[in-house]
């Protein structure tokens, strides 16, 4: 029996090294588009341990006769489109790039698709930033909320998710996005502020610095674990009909809760080490997520198996580990 084979931009990312192991444990052949890097090992570390059962390729979103070669070699079952420049803060600092990598890439992906490999299905990992402050009246956000993005990434994001539904109707095709709400992890980049947080503190526990710097404690996200996100992903994909589907844990915490949990974790008060610099704050702040996922639940009975507490708990822990071995090799060079 041929294994299904999946193709996954963003491979080398926080969602796209969980799903290639999670496609890999249920017995795909899993392929991934990875970018040039100048620093190709940190670039593709989160991938290293299950590089032997891979196969990538060098490609980009924005070089749309890369991505046609790659899916004309490969001729996927499945395309997973993660791939993104997904930082919301620094969109607003490179508002072009974003739309070129997040929009026009997508663009670029979808018309690869339909070309080569029609009958394959689509994923697009689209996002809870397209709604901006736009909530129902009982506080929460699904997939009927309207869409009004407060960010150059949430823009693009939503001219993705839009261009995606389009082809779906249009030319009939098995493409789906997932609205994903926040979902971190300890792959999960350093200048986002869940990592931010956890490392920062653990930096100070361990005397490797002082303070942490951060932006808008008052904000409220809906954060979940990247693991439970991506067993979403794949539900989501292969229902029998394409749909789209908010994935979310239903509970919002603040960036305050989040700093408190985390150095009271660690056994300090985060108001002795915590500074906020308007530096870090966006020029339109968003303030407000918290999803509405029962129709995923409902369709497909999807329960995150992670709290918030746990996810931060499985984050302190790697980065206790890390930090400790990194400073345990310097005192040893």
């Amino acid at each position: 029996m041929n294994k299904k084979k999946a193709l996954i931009t963003g491979i080398s990312g926080q969602d796209g090294s969980y799903l290639a192991e999670y496609l890999l444990s249920i017995g795909y052949e899993v392929h991934g588009i990875v970018r040039r890097n100048s620093v190709p090992e940190n670039q593709e570390s989160r991938i290293d341990h299950i590089s032997h059962k891979l196969k990538t390729y060098y490609g980009d979103l924005t070089d749309a006769s890369s991505l046609e070669r790659i899916m004309q070699k490969v001729m996927p079952d499945e395309i997973y489109n993660l791939g993104a420049q997904s930082h919301v803060r620094i969109s607003f600092d490179i508002p072009k790039y974003t739309a070129d990598v997040n929009a026009i890439g997508t663009q670029n992906m979808l018309e690869a698709y339909r070309k080569i490999c029609p009958n394959a299905k689509f994923y697009q990992a689209s996002s809870s930033e397209m709604f901006g402050n736009s909530v129902d009246e009982d506080s929460f956000q699904r997939e009927s909320t309207p869409m009004k993005p407060v960010s150059p990434y949430g823009c693009s994001k939503l001219f993705a998710y839009s261009i995606c539904r389009n082809y779906r109707h249009s030319y009939k095709l098995h493409i789906c996005n997932g609205i994903l709400f926040n979902h971190e992890s300890p792959r999960r980049g350093g200048n986002f502020v869940t990592n931010k947080v956890v490392r920062g503190a653990v930096k100070i526990k361990l005397g490797l610095q002082d303070k942490l710097v951060l932006g808008n404690l008052d904000s409220y996200r809906d954060w979940g674990h990247s693991k439970d996100y991506i067993r979403a992903m794949h539900m989501i994909l292969n229902n029998d009909k394409p749909e789209d589907f908010v994935v979310a844990t239903g509970e919002a915490h603040s960036v305050r809760d989040l700093c408190k949990y985390v150095f009271s974790k660690l056994g300090m008060n985060y108001e002795d080490y915590v500074i906020q610099d308007p530096e870090f704050l966006r020029p339109e702040e968003l303030n407000y997520l918290r999803g509405d996922c029962s129709r995923l639940k409902e369709r497909f009975n999807w329960e995150p198996e992670y709290t918030f507490e746990t996810l931060l708990d499985d984050m302190i822990d790697s980065a206790i580990k890390t930090l400790s071995k990194q400073e345990t090799t310097k005192i040893n060079d």
